[in-house]
């Protein structure tokens, strides 16, 4: 796992994530916490996720509305996103920090007894996959 890390402001509204197509490996993006940081007005600052649907049509989601006074801090538990994704400051001027984590999953590492029908609750509890020493 690799940490992710951005800040949003009134000049940086927005930050994307994207990864390589072409390196034959699976990406998870996952967002553990939005908080607000030094010098945050007491205004709402509303962080959205711009990424994909099914049908390939871009949308955006409101994932946090935070407020200095009320609400500085949300903790998304590991909120897991397919990149290519971009973090928008929708409202407010920030700054907003963004932390979490990037895995990357090498398809030919992959063994082909994984069932696909594990549930949400099992993927949890399995280790990372590691690149093998060479």
């Amino acid at each position: 796992n690799l940490l992710l890390g951005c800040e949003l402001t009134a000049s940086t509204k927005s930050y994307t994530f994207q990864v390589d197509e072409e390196d034959n490996s699976d990406h998870i993006l996952a967002l553990s916490v939005v908080c607000l940081t030094d010098g945050a007005k007491d205004e709402c600052n509303v962080v959205e996720v711009i990424g994909r649907n099914h049908e390939n049509q871009e949308i955006a989601v409101p994932v946090a509305n935070l407020k200095l006074s009320c609400q500085p801090l949300l903790s998304l538990d590991n909120f897991k996103l397919q990149p290519p994704v971009t973090f928008r400051l929708a409202a407010g001027s920030g700054p907003v920090h963004l932390a979490g984590w990037h895995r990357i999953m090498h398809r030919e590492e992959a063994s082909f007894e994984e069932d696909d029908d594990l549930s949400e609750e099992d993927e949890e509890d399995l280790p990372p996959i590691m690149p093998a020493k060479k």
